[in-house]
C-alpha cells in the first residue's frame, strides 16, 4: 500500500471524477472581501477539503440522550451560514463541499488541519472505504471551554489516499453500505 501524490490525485480527479469540485492547486489567497482563507485543494500528498455552509450543532436544550441506535434529530439545531459557532465542550456536524468517488483499490483517511487543531478543534471522519461515494460528513469537536468558530467554504481537513497493491474482495458498494451516496449532513443510521 502506498500514499498517493498530488499528480495521482489530480489525474484521478480529472479523469475519473474522484473529487468534484476539484481544485488542482492549493488556494491560500484572501477572499473577495480581503479576508484570510484557510487553505484548500491539492497538497503534496493529499487534498484539503472545504466545509459547506450547512451545520448541525449539538444542543442539550431537550435533554436528549445521544444514542447511535436510536438517534433523535432534536439533539441538533440547523444553522446555514458563512460560519458556525460551536459551544464549549460540544460538537457540530457539517459536510464537505467536495463529492468523493473512491476507487476500488483505494482507502482514504482524513486528518484535521493544524490551524483548527491548534485551537482545540478536532475534526473526526471515519475512513472512506473502497468504492464509497458521497459528501463526507465532518464532525467538529470543540475541546475548549470557549466557543469555537468553524468557517464555511474554507479548508478544514486533509484527505490522504492509500492505494493497495491489489483490489479488495468486497467493497463498500458491494456491501450496500448505509452511507453510500450520501448528500448533505448525514446523521447516524442504525
Amino acid at each position: 500500500m502506498s500514499i498517493k501524490s498530488d499528480k495521482w490525485i489530480t489525474r484521478m480527479s480529472q479523469q475519473h471524477g474522484m473529487i468534484e469540485p476539484f481544485q488542482e492547486r492549493q488556494v491560500r489567497q484572501p477572499d473577495p472581501n480581503g479576508q484570510k482563507v484557510i487553505s484548500y485543494g491539492v497538497s503534496s500528498y493529499g487534498y484539503d477539503v472545504r466545509c459547506a455552509d450547512e451545520f448541525k450543532i449539538f444542543t442539550n436544550i431537550h435533554s436528549k440522550t445521544v444514542d447511535p441506535k436510536n438517534f433523535d434529530n432534536d439533539a441538533f439545531i440547523d444553522v446555514k451560514g458563512d460560519y458556525c459557532i460551536i459551544p464549549p465542550n460540544s460538537f457540530a456536524l457539517a459536510r464537505t463541499i467536495e463529492y468523493f468517488r473512491i476507487p476500488r483499490n483505494v482507502l482514504t483517511v482524513c486528518l484535521g488541519k493544524s490551524t483548527y487543531a491548534r485551537c482545540g478543534i478536532i475534526v473526526n471522519v471515519t475512513p472512506l472505504e473502497p468504492e464509497w461515494e458521497g459528501h463526507v460528513t465532518l464532525e467538529f469537536s470543540n475541546t475548549t471551554s470557549l466557543p469555537a468558530k468553524i468557517y464555511a467554504n474554507e479548508g478544514v481537513a486533509q484527505m490522504l489516499f492509500f492505494e493497495s497493491d491489489e483490489v479488495c474482495e468486497v467493497s463498500y458498494a458491494d456491501r450496500g453500505g448505509k452511507y453510500q451516496g450520501q448528500t448533505g449532513v448525514t446523521l447516524p443510521k442504525a
